[in-house]
């Protein structure tokens, strides 16, 4: 019997759950706030979890507000394109993916620490032909740390020297405080929008052979996954950000857009549901989710913050029922026309 037997028991019917050493409880939920009936107890536990506790979203805000306090240029020297302040830029976000990315996988995949304890996949990063390298790890790294920082640095230019001489709205806590707040909690649920589309769109055959399938070398992830991708691929994933050109933000605001993008990218793909601190819970990591994209591809392109997946029929809840209706659509879509 499997680990993923702790949460969710095996059918005698299907081979799904036997095929993964640790599966969560299922079906898996997407966000209350697009559930029916409304559960306004379910609601207010989503945002609890994801902003007053110990979270990713905390957690990037307060590194958002410790880089733009202590490691920004200020707009007045953005007005000017220059190599100083871009390289400061440049070198604070690949410290930033180096520490996060970097730490993660010491803990998880050097260190052992959490041994595979919800390990969704039992099986060890890879070191075949199909990655640069013959390593996926050193894979990894390579188009994380070229293409993605900057990429990553390129978007964070753009918009500060944009927004300091003007040619985008700008956003002060004195303009509206309410709003101010708002945008922090609006920006996850772009990003997922965004995500979910622009995905989609990486899918298409011709897109796919040129940038995604590069990413999809990885059917089982590991942290630094996550922000590997073709430069194309940056070119377009990290877009989402272009949306300030509409609707003003303060400096603070692209700063946690930009760092929640990449940042997440890693603690997304860890390939650990969570981090465990004696046998408990502390911080939600990896989701099973998008686990079972990587694994069989035609399935759960968006996250769960907007359920597009489940709108537009691509939804796999990770229940061995999914698994089977998702084999008969790959079934059918296989056939001639």
């Amino acid at each position: 019997m499997t680990q993923a037997t702790e949460n969710q028991p095996v059918s005698n019917d299907s081979g799904f759950a036997r095929q993964w050493h640790y599966r969560p409880s299922v079906p898996i939920k997407v966000s209350p706030f697009f559930s029916w009936p409304p559960d306004p107890v379910r609601m207010v536990r989503w945002v609890a979890e994801r902003w007053f506790s110990i979270a990713e979203n905390t957690i990037l805000v307060v590194v958002a507000y410790v880089t733009w306090r202590w490691f920004q240029p200020s707009l007045e020297e953005a007005r000017t394109l220059a190599p100083g302040w871009i390289a400061q830029i440049y070198v604070r976000n690949l410290v930033l993916l180096f520490a996060v990315a970097g730490g993660l996988h010491l803990y998880f995949y050097t260190w052992k620490k959490q041994d595979q304890r919800h390990k969704f996949d039992k099986r060890d990063l890879s070191n075949s032909n199909a990655f640069t390298f013959r390593n996926q790890v050193h894979d990894n790294m390579f188009w994380s740390l070229t293409s993605g920082v900057a990429f990553w640095t390129a978007y964070e230019v753009l918009m500060f020297w944009t927004m300091a001489n003007g040619y985008v709205p700008t956003l002060l806590w004195a303009d509206n405080p309410v709003w101010f707040v708002a945008l922090f909690f609006l920006t996850p649920v772009w990003i997922s929008f965004h995500f979910y589309w622009v995905h989609r769109w990486l899918h298409w055959p011709p897109l796919y052979r040129l940038a995604h399938a590069l990413h999809h070398r990885n059917t089982n992830v590991g942290p630094w996954s996550g922000f590997s991708m073709h430069p194309v691929e940056h070119l377009i994933f990290l877009s989402s950000v272009l949306i300030h050109w509409i609707v003003a933000a303060h400096p603070i605001h692209i700063l946690f857009h930009m760092q929640h993008q990449a940042l997440t990218a890693a603690t997304s793909h860890t390939g650990f549901e969570d981090l465990l601190v004696k046998d408990k819970s502390r911080l939600a990591l990896g989701t099973f989710h998008h686990q079972m994209h990587h694994r069989y591809f035609e399935c759960n392109y968006g996250n769960l913050e907007v359920p597009w997946d489940k709108w537009f029929g691509s939804f796999h809840d990770g229940t061995d029922a999914s698994h089977a209706k998702f084999k008969e659509r790959r079934r059918r879509m296989s056939l001639p026309s």
